[in-house]
């Protein structure tokens, strides 16, 4: 009977690996591991409401990133923009809000299409708030990203879909926390923009879990704590995908989300993608791979710093 290889094997095999097939491994985990925890909310939240599993959600991932306080030492908490790392938490929080609300109501087909357009609300808002250049070349992958929204919502022609515009919504407050992420980039390191996340997700989504809290079954609680590690989970395999390879070798496999949704959707939820969402999706989602690649281009010429990854909540 072959022996089944120790985890040092596994690791020195994993590095052996260039890092763009490393890069595109962790994406394809990070995509997994997302679509399981969607569909754990969707599990859940039959029973739980959203504001809860989203508290559960941030408490059970600081629980999971508590070891990281030990290994680096508080200094890293060190900041001189305090308030910004709140008022960036407290986006993220409404951005979790309305995603946790979307899904419990909505097929996971269409909330996995309708985060594709996350890096469309980015590139506006880069335009917008930060006064970066629009060039035609944007305009073009904007108009036609918000063309694929249109596919996916059909306005006017069928009814509209209150959880596909509150995952919508909720991918264009993300954006602004990006946004605000690629700000404080400029004098914070990755680990005080992470402890920061940690610190200010938990107790400020506590606030609105209150209004509507009901204590989980231990049943529940098995999956609010397993939604939590699978999240914090797939957070971490997508921030290391990004340092292992190029965001424009390793996005376009964030397209497999859609194909998880569709089937886990469809095995556990009995929901059946409609034609038009698939197509929508992929027009979104074509304008925001060239997005990627325009703004690697750019930083290249500029010797700039890119965008920030876009990931779901």
């Amino acid at each position: 009977m072959p022996s089944i290889p120790n985890f040092s094997v596994l690791i020195q095999l994993y590095y052996r690996v260039p890092n763009q097939i490393r890069g595109m491994l962790l994406l394809l985990c990070a995509t997994i591991l997302f679509s399981i925890m969607h569909a754990l909310i969707r599990h859940v939240g039959e029973n739980q409401h959203p504001f809860e599993m989203a508290f559960f959600r941030n408490l059970f991932g600081f629980i999971i990133l508590a070891p990281f306080f030990f290994k680096y030492g508080f200094q890293i908490l060190h900041t001189k923009r305090l308030s910004l790392h709140a008022v960036r938490g407290a986006i993220h929080v409404a951005s979790m809000l309305l995603f946790f609300s979307a899904v419990t109501i909505t097929p996971l087909a269409t909330v996995a299409a309708m985060t594709f357009t996350a890096p469309l609300f980015v590139a506006l808002g880069a335009v917008i708030l930060l006064g970066e250049k629009i060039r035609y070349r944007r305009i073009a992958a904007l108009i036609i990203g918000f063309v694929g929204v249109m596919i996916v919502l059909r306005p006017g022609i069928s009814d509209l879909d209150s959880g596909a515009l509150m995952a919508l919504g909720s991918s264009g407050v993300w954006a602004v926390a990006l946004l605000l992420i690629k700000f404080l980039s400029q004098t914070e390191s990755s680990l005080t923009l992470t402890a920061y996340m940690a610190i200010f997700l938990t107790p400020l989504s506590a606030i609105p879990a209150i209004f509507v809290w009901q204590w989980p079954t231990g049943g529940e609680l098995f999956w609010l704590a397993l939604m939590g590690i699978v999240g914090t989970g797939g957070h971490l395999c997508l921030a290391q995908a990004f340092r292992e390879a190029d965001a424009t070798t390793i996005l376009p496999l964030d397209f497999l989300r859609l194909i998880w949704a569709s089937l886990l959707g469809f095995f556990f939820f009995n929901q059946i993608p409609e034609l038009f969402v698939w197509i929508g999706a992929m027009v979104i989602f074509s304008s925001t791979i060239y997005l990627a690649y325009r703004e690697a281009v750019v930083s290249r010429k500029e010797k700039g710093k890119p965008l920030p990854p876009v990931v779901p909540n």
